[in-house]
């Protein structure tokens, strides 16, 4: 491999010739082979959205010269383009704050500058990472910008995904609005429904979950670009954080907005855990409901079996025909994931110290990662399985009709105690609920036939 000298404060060091990367980037790679994993591509996106935004608007300010101003902005343009994106080579766990993904955007924009403008990779006499990319900036204001807009790009696709979930579960509540049904509590028989109330029950629950992450992604919308290093606007000014943030909207067409109070955005990431918890808050409604499948799935001989899941592979290497809930095992171990890695946000979070999170690397990647995986689950979960399902009805209602919690429609007008009694001797005799009312003459027939229809009970009359 061929290889250039580059210098630093620290001194000098090797960096491969054809690399976009600088010096800086080149310690951070070899200080911080941890994972392999790199930053996510909207992280990168937006880190360079705002270096194109920055560029421009220090050429409105008279602060950068034009020609290097185009040169960064033409640099910025090719890799939202999807060039040069294998030069973002830092680990996610590195440095705190950001510093070295902040440092690969600068230097690889540099770099691919100076060589827009005819001058060699690695010199920087024409365009300097510092100076002229990084020029009225921090990783203090860039690293929580970039985050919030990456995770804003993720979040229309994100509660899409959900509604179109929960229009899909809907669906299905209405297909089986007939099916009559044995609800469950703590797993017991519990009182008659239809299939259709438990599927519109779960569509509910998924768009309330939506619902949370379109209201905390608002505050998203909050920017502290401009703010420099602690708050302040070091270096950076007041018209500079306007134009930034003009531009920013215009590229991403949202209504961003510079922060009420750059202090509290750079000390704090609680908008990010707020979004994070939304996320959190949807993947536990997700999870209960690709649960409660796999229950009224089971079987198709041994267990409920009141609703039959599309059969996307087979379910054994050892057992011929046996089919799984694939899908929904899937999504619960999603799940699974989206609660760890909200749980490493909200310890991230919390151990930001004085003016600074430093912690903020490993939050961008977990906050980023958790919109990526549930969005695909909940799209895979709609289009590979709820689509698919089909109802049971005859099992559904032989459960039903062996159920002695139908009893309860009793207590009313026969008293909480003998309805007990009647449904302690139906389970001891195997007789029916009506059976055992008709020879005690409690009630006659036909009264006793209309406080028992089925139908009545899933209306609530």
């Amino acid at each position: 491999m061929q290889y250039r000298l580059e210098r630093d404060p620290l001194g000098e060091l090797k960096v491969p010739a054809d690399a976009y990367y600088g010096v800086q980037t080149a310690r951070a790679i070899d200080n911080f082979s941890i994972s392999g994993l790199r930053a996510p591509a909207d992280l990168v996106t937006a880190t360079i959205l705002v270096k194109k935004a920055a560029a421009e608007a220090n050429a409105s300010l008279g602060r950068l010269d034009a020609d290097l101003s185009h040169a960064i902005v033409a640099a910025a343009d090719e890799i939202l383009a999807g060039r040069l994106r294998d030069q973002f080579v830092v680990d996610v766990y590195q440095a705190g704050a950001g510093t070295s993904h902040n440092m690969n955007a600068n230097e690889v924009l540099a770099n691919r500058a100076a060589e827009l403008l005819g001058e060699p990779r690695g010199t920087y006499a024409r365009v300097h990472p510092n100076d002229h990319v990084n020029m009225g900036q921090s990783t203090n204001d860039v690293y929580p910008t970039a985050t919030r807009l990456a995770l804003l790009a993720g979040a229309s696709p994100l509660v899409f995904a959900a509604r179109e979930l929960a229009d899909g579960l809907a669906r299905k509540g209405a297909e089986f609005a007939h099916v009559l049904k044995t609800g469950r509590t703590h797993l017991q028989d519990a009182v008659p429904m239809t299939l259709g109330q438990e599927f519109g029950g779960w569509a509910a629950c998924i768009e309330r979950g939506a619902d949370d992450i379109a209201g905390a992604s608002t505050q998203l919308l909050e920017l502290n670009i401009g703010a420099t290093a602690v708050g302040t606007g070091l270096n950076a000014g007041d018209d500079f954080r306007r134009l930034v943030v003009s531009h920013l909207a215009r590229e991403t067409h949202l209504p961003l907005r510079p922060a009420v109070n750059l202090f509290r955005v750079t000390q704090s990431m609680g908008d990010v855990l707020a979004y994070s918890g939304a996320m959190r808050r949807l993947a536990v409604e997700l999870g209960k409901v690709a649960s409660d499948l796999r229950l009224l799935a089971m079987g198709p001989r041994a267990g409920l079996s009141e609703i039959t899941l599309p059969a996307v592979q087979p379910g054994s290497s050892i057992m011929p025909g046996k089919v799984n809930p694939s899908i929904p095992e899937m999504v619960n171990q999603v799940v699974f994931q989206v609660i760890g890695c909200d749980t490493t946000v909200a310890m991230a979070c919390e151990a930001g110290q004085l003016e600074l999170n430093v912690m903020m690397p490993v939050i961008a990647w977990n906050a980023l990662h958790v919109s990526t995986i549930l969005r695909e689950a909940m799209r895979a979960l709609r289009t590979k399985c709820i689509d698919g399902i089909t109802a049971n009805e005859a099992r559904a209602r032989e459960l039903l009709d062996r159920s002695t919690a139908v009893a309860t429609a009793l207590s009313p007008y026969i008293g909480y105690a003998a309805t007990a009694e009647i449904a302690k001797e139906a389970v001891t005799t195997g007789k029916t609920i009506r059976e055992i009312v008709l020879e005690r003459r409690l009630l006659d027939a036909a009264r006793l036939d209309k406080i028992l229809s089925l139908d009545s009970m899933t209306k609530g009359t």
